[in-house]
């Protein structure tokens, strides 16, 4: 066997690692981009593990339906631009929560968005706040309060009024914007003959795990900002097998980051608290904080604020809490990872082509054209530096066969070709770094941000965010049979195989014939990388080959040597 073909066996096997091995790859470190919402079942309510004095949350003990469970227990409405649901007058709880601008799927009779539901019913999520101190007696968690309203609106506070024992009074008073941050109040009359000691605190409670999976480049589950930083280290397995997880802070937030949305308890930011996380039986878990405990004399009465955050991760939004109203690190609930630094300007600029054009896929078009212009001078330099490459292609293969015996006199030979000819071999790389953290920037901005959900192009494809739906392998839907992620090559990936083609077919071609034999398969085996991401990301890089190709051709038209002597 020679050299070229044991180099090609060895490509080929390569390839077919890749092209066997990667979905297993893909899903755990890049998970499909917005996969379908798989079902959770959650088992029975069960409360968690209660230490001495904390806050925890009780449950009844068998699941109902959860339109006889909001009916057990009066309730005040909840009615802003972007939220419905109710509150929980038994016991106070915030436990009743649709998001109105999000919808489970693009199906036109989808449901929006169930963020909470009541303990009791199928899984259960709910927030709740009250206090604990030497010498308090709250009201139970079975306490029916008394409202002021009946309906919670921006602008319009509600005032909830319970007493408890030892002559103390509670009060709760509970606003909400016109985004998804309530404003908490909690006070406390002494009217005992004694001081007391007050601990405000805060809790959120969940049944079942997250329904989107916890990845090596997304983080979803536990998730809290304490002690200056953004902690994306715990997830539900920890909790479960580990057991309680604390930390003292003073300003910050903790609870549950799903893919695209957050709940969050937010303690007064000036004011040291407790927080931590910790996991019940049957698949429950808990985040909770308690406040610096204060001292409250006879006949006075102690506020202390706190906030609760409930809806989608919007990053306009999650910046605005954190520039605007000083939530420390709000803004850190989205995952970007390494690369925030480039990919919220992305984002931004994304967002903003978006607002001028009115489709998302035609301003990843745009976005790919500026990233395209801003490298331009770069990618002329890299055209020409590979077409002399291919110009030297002849003298090299004969310095090889010269020296072929002594390879460090021909590597000091072909060094000196590369001088005499004033050609940098590295220059026809350097677009292509360049494009590396771009390229990863918006993967991430297309599998991260709320904005891009759900986001139409053309035709069938109704969401930027998701694989392409349609592919030839079941005719087109025809056959009943939906093909797995690894088979299932949509129109988009073919054309993104075709783009790719196009370009390498365009291009000088190399002498050595391995290397031919290379950049003929490589077009379709990155078909079959890419076709499970996000069809946003495969209509950047199809742009990007076309406007490639086109400025190939710029590139000969204005150097017309160049493209002779390649073809030489």
């Amino acid at each position: 066997m020679t050299e070229d073909r044991r180099n090609f066996v060895l490509f080929a096997v390569i390839a077919a690692l890749i092209l066997f091995g990667w979905p297993l790859i893909q899903s755990r470190f890049f998970p499909a981009a917005n996969p379908p919402v798989s079902k959770v079942v959650a088992g029975k309510s069960q409360p968690l593990p209660q230490p001495q004095a904390d806050p925890t949350a009780d449950s009844p003990a068998a699941l109902r339906d959860r339109a006889l469970v909001l009916a057990e227990s009066p309730r005040v409405r909840i009615e802003t631009p972007t939220l419905r649901g109710s509150i929980n007058l038994r016991g106070a709880r915030i436990d009743d929560l649709t998001l109105v601008a999000y919808n489970e799927t693009i199906a036109r009779n989808s449901a929006p968005i169930r963020l909470l539901s009541p303990a009791g019913a199928r899984d259960a999520y709910f927030a709740g706040f009250g206090w604990r101190g030497e010498g308090l007696v709250p009201p139970t968690a079975d306490a029916v309060w008394r409202a002021s309203s009946p309906v919670l609106r921006p602008g319009s506070p509600v005032t909830l009024d319970a007493v408890g024992g030892n002559g103390q009074r509670y009060r709760l008073r509970l606003s909400v914007d016109d985004g998804y941050m309530f404003g908490v109040q909690q006070t406390v009359l002494n009217a005992g003959p004694r001081p007391v000691g007050v601990a405000s605190y805060g809790l959120v409670n969940r049944t079942a795990p997250s329904k989107n999976a916890d990845t090596w480049t997304i983080h979803v589950g536990p998730m809290s900002a304490h002690n200056d930083r953004a902690d994306y280290d715990t997830d539900y397995d920890d909790l479960a097998e580990d057991g309680a997880q604390r930390f003292t802070t003073t300003g910050g937030w903790l609870g549950f980051s799903d893919l695209y949305w957050l709940t969050a308890v937010i303690p007064d930011q000036a004011r040291g608290f407790d927080g931590q996380f910790r996991a019940g039986p049957n698949k429950s878990f808990q985040a909770d904080y308690t406040a610096a405990p204060r001292a409250l004399a006879p006949g006075q009465a102690l506020t202390q604020t706190s906030r609760f955050y409930a809806g989608a991760k919007e990053v306009a939004l999650l910046d605005r809490y954190t520039d605007l109203q000083g939530v420390t690190k709000l803004d850190r609930a989205i995952d970007w990872g390494y690369f925030r630094i480039i990919e919220k300007p992305i984002f931004y600029y994304l967002d903003w082509l978006f607002r001028m054009v009115g489709n998302f896929g035609v301003a990843i078009i745009a976005l790919t054209a500026t990233f395209r212009l801003l490298l331009f001078p770069i990618a002329q330099r890299q055209f020409a530096s590979m077409a002399k490459m291919r110009v030297l292609q002849p003298k090299m293969k004969a310095l090889q066969e010269r020296y072929k015996d002594d390879k460090v006199k021909m590597q000091q030979e072909v060094m000196g070709l590369y001088k005499t000819e004033k050609v940098n071999p590295l220059a026809g790389c350097l677009p292509t770094l360049l494009q590396i953290p771009i390229f990863y920037a918006l993967y991430k901005v297309l599998l991260l941000t709320i904005e891009m959900r759900h986001q139409p192009f053309v035709a069938w494809i109704k969401d930027l965010s998701a694989p392409d739906p349609l592919t030839p392998v079941n005719l087109f839907g025809l056959l009943p049979f939906t093909p797995p992620a690894f088979i299932g090559i949509g129109v988009i990936p073919i054309l993104l195989g075709v783009s790719m083609y196009l370009q390498f077919k365009l291009n000088p071609q190399p002498t050595d014939e391995t290397q031919k034999q290379v950049f003929a398969i490589m077009p379709w085996v990155l078909m079959f990388v890419m076709a499970p991401f996000a069809v946003g990301l495969q209509v950047y890089w199809i742009t990007s080959n076309f406007l490639a190709i086109l400025q190939q051709r710029v590139l000969y038209a204005r150097h017309p040597d160049l493209k002779v002597a390649a073809a030489k």
